[in-house]
């Protein structure tokens, strides 16, 4: 308020500001903590030998291919 119009402004007059300013906050803290959960969960189990496998067969076949294609040029 300008000086002069009315009561002075004195302490703290934001209300629930603090509410405002700690909600986003631990809505995302709360969310990761969701996200990491899941992730957690979901690592192991009986899939878990399937998918390795998958992976070092993409990752041989990658490695195959650059193998191929650095030693192509020498005789």
């Amino acid at each position: 308020m300008p000086r002069g119009l009315g009561a002075e402004v004195r302490g703290y007059s934001g209300g629930m500001d603090y509410v405002a300013a700690l909600v986003p906050p631990v809505v995302m803290a709360a969310f990761f903590i969701g996200v990491v959960r899941v992730i957690v969960k979901t690592q192991g189990g009986a899939a878990k030998a399937k998918e390795d496998a998958a992976v070092d067969a993409a990752l041989a076949r990658a490695e195959g291919a650059h193998q191929a294609s650095a030693g192509g040029g020498q005789i």
